[in-house]
């Protein structure tokens, strides 16, 4: 009966499309939506790299991090078994490795925990490899193994030592079943001394099925989503907690085993998920992001430290007169991006084997700094990259916060200096979003385009651990969308953030996509952002109740584009209401086909979320006819609706 009753008191509600042009017609740039990347919640190592290893290299601050001797004792000379120290050579990057001494090579082990365990799927095949150096005695082979919690054997493999001097040696796994929390256990066959370093265990079955590559169903839930960038590599790890720590593009660059580690700033960043074992091996460095945004037919957006560290933390700056290196590094980086082989970095790029640019056109300058000290340093920047790069398209940053003094500051220093692209954050509640749908529907439209690079509703509040990827965060951001396309010609750019997030290495929620060793499952936010850029079209359209935009008068909220491509109207409708509400859509002078395709992502509940074990909030596609050339359609509560009709 209640269903009954709804329906008949269901408000018929009538929308007018509008197909006149515009004085200018707004194009949607093809970068509307896309991917922010940073490396928190063991987003990089642990996540998107596919590295099984942790501390492979013994470079971590504490360099036992992640590895056990399970038989070895602190204070013994432990002739029953063995120990391992680290030695150093500071000429190096990569400047640490274990020196293992086998005294008892019946009781000696050496263990590494992976990251919260390694994870192996039964029948894939895991490529094992290290680099040894024999010292002496009479080693005669390194035997590994994969154990399950309990310490059960799963698969090993041996492999005999041969000669003096630094060798790499390589071995396969071949996992007979899955596992999440496994173990990789190094015993040796004969006693003595030896060196190792780079101990490296790495999935066969990556993404395009690259050695040392990324994780496959990670990247594929990437390419799902149709990115227009991919913006990397963060976030607050550009700035670093102090300048020191900041990131540089160029230790991230060259051979994998040369890069030098870094601890993550996230490591420390929250008293209530502090992770010290949070580092970045830089496996994957600015090569591989580039290298991944043209896989995902994404433009690839990097951003650079502009001599500020995060100003959350230590808030460090470069002088001005000492600001040069951090200039040249982003010159660099376009040179590295789009020079030719006979060019320096150019050069670099092709013998990583990359003979073709990346063809760069985006450059961010800082990441969400404020205030004069920012815009000082801007200017500077701007300046240098358009001299020598007039094309490159600059980003710039207004701050952290949506509004406020340091952001009306930003803005107008933008403005006066012509700023190009101005990126703007907002991690706010999902009624703030609802709310503020109509934000860019009076913006300046001759001023600075807009990047809306960060941004998720948060159940709780800001930077708490108890923030969910519930349908009412999603709905909200859905609604602020249609705001966001509406505004194509302001707006250029948007990313939600963060990206993803390990189930028991995260600091930071909400996220987009949440893994574990094995699986990744895809959140009701990642849903609402698929639908959107995977239908975002080509050119604006007028939507229009009783002569407005429709941005929430009686919970409501549409945008339409045309895809000249497809030859599609595209009609995107939320509904935040707790009734289900009637759109009748008037297509004016437009001669439409019959055929409706409407694509509904609601939920039972607001609350509802998805998880590892299921995915109640997925999309469901339906097709149906216009009537008497009209389109109407039921857009439940709480609701997304698409609707795709062919143009005649």
């Amino acid at each position: 009966m209640l269903l009954f009753f709804s329906a008949q008191n269901n408000t018929v509600h009538t929308f007018n499309l509008d197909l006149k042009e515009t004085p200018a017609p707004i194009k949607i740039q093809p970068t509307m939506y896309g991917i922010f990347f940073e490396d928190i919640n063991f987003a990089a190592d642990g996540g998107l790299y596919a590295e099984l290893i942790k501390n492979r290299s013994f470079e971590f601050d504490e360099p036992f991090t992640g590895w056990k001797q399970p038989n070895t004792k602190t204070l013994s000379p432990n002739l029953d078994s063995g120990f391992l120290t680290i030695y150093s050579d500071p000429a190096k990057t990569n400047k640490n490795y274990a020196r293992i001494t086998v005294l008892n090579d019946k009781n000696y082990i050496l263990e590494n925990e992976g990251f919260r365990g390694i994870g192996l799927h039964q029948g894939e095949n895991y490529d094992f490899s290290f680099d040894l150096e024999n010292v002496s005695g009479n080693i005669a082979a390194v035997n590994a193994s994969l154990v399950d919690e309990s310490g059960k054997e799963i698969s090993s493999v041996s492999t005999l030592i041969k000669g003096k001097g630094w060798q790499r040696y390589t071995a396969v796994f071949k996992s007979p079943q899955t596992v999440e929390k496994a173990k990789l256990q190094i015993t040796f066959t004969g006693n003595g001394i030896v060196n190792m370093d780079m101990i490296s265990l790495f999935p066969q079955d990556t993404w395009k099925g690259r050695k040392g590559g990324l994780r496959k169903d990670l990247v594929q839930k990437l390419y799902d989503l149709q990115p227009g960038f991919l913006r990397f590599p963060g976030g607050c790890i550009v700035e670093g907690r102090t300048l020191a720590e900041r990131y540089q593009w160029k230790k991230t660059i060259g051979n994998i085993a040369d890069r030098e580690y870094l601890i993550n700033k996230w490591s420390t960043g929250f008293p209530h998920r502090l992770t010290p074992d949070y580092g970045q091996s830089f496996g994957l460095g600015f090569y591989e992001y580039f290298q991944l945004s043209e896989d995902l037919g994404a433009e690839p957006v990097p951003i650079l430290s502009c001599g500020m560290a995060c100003q959350f933390n230590t808030a460090e700056l470069v002088k001005m007169e000492d600001l040069d290196p951090y200039v040249q590094d982003a010159l660099d980086l376009i040179e590295f991006a789009n020079g030719d082989s006979g060019t320096k970095w150019g050069k670099i790029r092709t013998e990583m084997g990359h003979p073709k640019p990346f063809n760069l056109k985006f450059i961010g300058v800082g990441n969400e700094q404020w205030g004069a000290d920012y815009i000082e340093r801007y200017k500077v920047f701007e300046k240098a990259i358009h001299a020598k790069y007039p094309d490159i398209k600059i980003i710039s940053g207004s701050g952290p916060s949506p509004d406020g003094e340091f952001f009306e500051y930003g803005w107008k220093k933008l403005k006066q200096l012509n700023a190009q692209i101005v990126d703007e954050h907002y991690y706010n509640s999902p009624e703030w979003f609802m709310q503020n749908a109509g934000r860019y529907d009076k913006y300046d439209r001759s001023g600075p385009k807009v990047f809306a690079g960060e941004y998720a509703a948060q159940s709780v509040g800001v930077v708490k651990p108890d923030n969910k990827n519930n349908w009412l965060t999603a709905l909200s951001e859905a609604a602020f969308m249609t705001g966001l396309e509406r505004n194509a010609d302001v707006v250029y750019m948007t990313s939600y953030a963060p990206l993803f997030a390990h189930a028991d290495g995260w600091q930071w929620t909400p996220d987009l996509i949440w893994f574990n060793n094995l699986k990744s499952y895809a959140t009701p936010n990642y849903y609402v952002q698929k639908l959107f850029s995977n239908n975002k079209g080509t050119d604006v359209l007028k939507i229009e109740h009783n002569g407005k935009a429709i941005s929430g008068q009686e919970k409501l909220y549409a945008t339409a584009v045309k895809d000249t491509k497809t030859h599609e109207i595209i009609i995107k409708m939320v509904n935040t209401d707790t009734q289900a509400k009637t759109v009748n859509i008037k297509p004016g002078t437009l001669k439409t086909g019959k055929k409706i395709t409407k694509i509904l992502l609601s939920a039972p509940q607001l609350s509802t979320e998805n998880s590892f074990d299921a995915e109640p909030i997925k999309p469901k596609e339906e097709i149906s006819e216009a009537k008497n050339g009209e389109i109407s359609t039921e857009i439940p509560a709480n609701s997304l609706v698409v609707l795709k009709i062919k143009i005649n």
